[in-house]
């Protein structure tokens, strides 16, 4: 239930129905972690809650990750990310949908570099964004990696002036999925 309605999601804010068309691989194992660090305290979360997708013909990719499942050593900081930040009520997914940048024989083995180009949406602001990543394709599975930073201002989180040295302005955000290929 939990997959179909994210995938719906992902058709309705991000996808065409020509996305679908082609070989689509669904992720077994995918995460989303997050870092802001301050010389006063990081505040660290993963979800491993994330749906995502691959067009292996028409190299696209997309990801959707319920904000309500990043998990915090902190309980607190967990509520007061839902919350006050995120507005989880709101807004209760952050989504990537984008079209990989390089050239890719998913039939090969290989070590390499991409770019992936495409709409990240967070806190109900979408931007188009370029993001390094690198894939692995290797014994039938496709391994996806990426590292980028978020600016808070960007999307529109605001950090109140009281925590503002508890909380970066950049956050660093690093995406993995793995994919069976068929």
């Amino acid at each position: 239930m939990i997959y179909k309605t994210t995938l719906t999601l992902l058709l309705a804010s991000s996808l065409s129905l020509n996305y679908l068309i082609g070989q689509v691989v669904k992720s077994e194992s995918a995460s989303v972690n997050f870092l802001s660090k301050t010389p006063l305290e990081d505040i660290d979360a993963t979800s491993k809650e994330v749906v995502s997708v691959i067009n292996t013909e028409k190299n696209q990719i997309a990801f959707s990750i319920p904000n309500k499942s990043f998990k915090f050593d902190n309980s607190l900081m967990e509520e007061h990310f839902n919350e006050k930040y995120m507005e989880s009520e709101k807004f209760p997914n952050s989504t990537f949908s984008g079209t990989i940048n390089d050239e890719i024989d998913y039939k090969q083995d290989t070590d390499k570099k991409i770019t992936v180009t495409g709409k990240l949406k967070i806190h109900g602001v979408e931007k188009v964004v370029t993001l390094p990543g690198f894939i692995r394709i290797a014994n039938g599975k496709l391994n996806v990696q990426t590292q980028f930073m978020v600016k808070t201002a960007d999307y529109k989180i605001d950090i109140p002036t009281l925590v503002f040295e508890k909380i970066a302005q950049e956050i660093k955000v690093t995406v993995s999925g793995i994919y069976p290929l068929k």
